[in-house]
């Protein structure tokens, strides 16, 4: 069965990359002047499927804390990734996975791990 055809694999974040390598670091969001909770620390789960060209695809938001306004905001910053196979994806597999953006976060790595634990998925392997 053709890769398109099949269901992606599931892949935590964290073990991403062992399939696909995220190629840009920085990317441009549109963040609203306004809105609920736009400017309270937050996290945002974005779901998506890595296609076999490396281009997020069903980008879409999975979970929110708290609800804000920034949904559109989370979902054009990942479909703005761009990823490339790693050595070991060969045939460019696609993978579905999920990633947590962070707003107005602290700079702290503690602080902001605690921040986006919340937003963690369930039902993503470990590829």
């Amino acid at each position: 069965m053709p890769a398109t055809a099949q269901e992606a694999q599931r892949m935590a974040p964290e073990q991403l990359s062992n399939q696909w390598i995220l190629l840009n670091r920085d990317v441009s969001v549109d963040v609203p002047n306004s809105g609920v909770n736009i400017y309270k620390p937050s996290c945002i789960a974005v779901t998506y499927t890595i296609g076999s060209d490396g281009v997020p695809m069903n980008v879409q938001v999975a979970k929110m804390v708290p609800k804000s306004d920034l949904g559109k905001a989370a979902v054009s910053a990942v479909s703005n990734f761009r990823y490339g196979p790693s050595l070991t994806n060969k045939n460019h597999i696609p993978v579905s996975t999920y990633y947590v953006v962070p707003f107005n976060s602290a700079d702290d790595p503690a602080q902001r791990a605690q921040l986006m634990a919340p937003c963690k998925l369930p039902g993503y392997g470990q590829g």
